[in-house]
């Protein structure tokens, strides 16, 4: 797959046609962090997207997933520092606001306009800010990794990834960046992402693949097991490479699904590695299962359980915690059956523990990365997903986040 793909520089700017641009106008308390953006493609585009199933959904989603109807666009206009969620008509309204002034300083029309907002739940958005600010914000081709810094919350660091491919026998690209560190959990994962690429797709394979490919990564990922309200992934297809518009009989098909995926994976294990508080990324791969929805099932258990994330933490390979979370996922477990590896240390066999080298036990779980193995021998349903450990660092983060 390595040979396929070229990584490349300006993430979601990487793509012909798109520029990005930030600005500092005081939506955060920290003076002069930037915390508004706008991406924006040159010309229209095919638009496919997956938002939080959350009962309660801000404002930016509700707004996006009515624009998404018609699957055209052009940009998206972003804030961190204030979520914009439990505002009731007035956050709404706002929402609208957002997008309209982005349109003026872009000249397209609002609809074209999507918005998402992150941050803190229960406030207005102090909409003079984003008066002053979105008019000064200048765009660039060269802005795409600054676009990533801007929509950060608790992240440490921003996460994005830009792939060159083939397609029709001529370069193509593909971008993307994601925000999210903590209150993660699968459907969706708690987290903004965007995507871009120059490929011309057809509307209903990249809501379709778009889909598939979210289900597979970001909904893979868990930090504390919290849903958030204002998930959002969109992608925008400007089709400026020229290629025939892609759909599932497309001879290149196939290799845009591997692009897509391969960004959205690499984009969920990097949230995972920053979850708040963590010091460890680790990755669950459930083998053996009855079906794919039962390895879901399993792995999903795995990294939600706050037992193992300490264990994780405090480098104790304690597999008794591993299998009391597969066992209670709600899969097809057969308890005489099950095998668990660390690394590549097999600890249990058949349900039951076996001799193993206690040195390289704790030796794999004493790195920055963990891999867990489950069997469940029961079939060929295979998953992964990925999370942290559990620190105090994760307390402290959300003991003070509002002040």
């Amino acid at each position: 797959m390595a040979e396929l793909f070229h990584e490349i520089d300006h993430c979601v700017t990487a793509p012909q046609g798109f520029r990005a641009g930030t600005t500092a106008c005081g939506i955060k308390s920290d003076a002069g962090i930037k915390d508004l953006a706008i991406l924006v493609s040159d010309v229209p585009c095919t638009v496919g997207g997956v938002f939080t199933t959350h009962n309660l959904r801000a404002a930016p989603v509700l707004l996006c997933q009515e624009r998404l109807q018609d699957g055209q666009g052009q940009a998206v206009v972003v804030n961190s520092g204030n979520a914009n969620c439990a505002t009731g008509e007035q956050g709404l309204h706002n929402a609208y606001r957002m997008t309209e002034l982005a349109a003026t300083k872009l000249g397209l029309a609002p609809e074209l306009i999507f918005c998402s907002s992150t941050g803190i739940i229960g406030r207005q958005l102090p909409m003079e800010k984003l008066e002053a600010g979105i008019p000064q914000i200048e765009l660039s081709s060269e802005y795409g990794d600054a676009f990533a810094e801007a929509i950060m919350t608790t992240d440490t660091r921003p996460k994005r990834l830009a792939l060159e491919f083939e397609i029709e026998g001529q370069a193509v690209r593909l971008g993307g960046v994601t925000k999210g560190a903590g209150m993660i959990r699968p459907n969706m994962a708690t987290m903004l992402s965007y995507l871009t690429t120059d490929v011309a797709v057809e509307r209903a394979w990249l809501q379709q693949e778009l889909r598939d490919a979210v289900n597979d990564s970001y909904n893979m990922v868990s930090v504390d097991g919290d849903m958030s309200t204002n998930d959002t992934c969109l992608i925008f297809a400007n089709g400026l490479a020229g290629n025939t518009p892609l759909n599932a009989q497309h001879p290149d098909a196939e290799t845009f699904r591997q692009a897509l995926r391969y960004i959205t994976c690499y984009l969920a294990r990097e949230m995972a590695r920053d979850g708040e508080g963590a010091t460890k990324l680790q990755t669950i791969h459930v083998r053996g299962a009855r079906d794919k929805a039962d390895a879901v099932l399993a792995a999903r258990s795995l990294t939600r359980s706050p037992l193992w994330q300490c264990a994780l933490a405090g480098g104790d390979p304690n597999w008794g915690r591993i299998a009391a979370a597969a066992g209670s996922s709600g899969c097809e477990f057969d308890q005489n059956a099950f095998d668990i590896f660390i690394g590549e240390t097999q600890i249990a066999a058949k349900g039951m523990a076996i001799d193993y080298d206690q040195d390289q036990a704790h030796a794999a779980m004493a790195g920055d990365e963990v891999l867990i193995t489950i069997d469940l021998h029961l079939g060929n349903g295979e998953a992964t997903a990925w999370g942290c450990d559990l620190t105090h660092g994760y307390i402290d983060e959300n003991s003070l986040y509002t002040r």
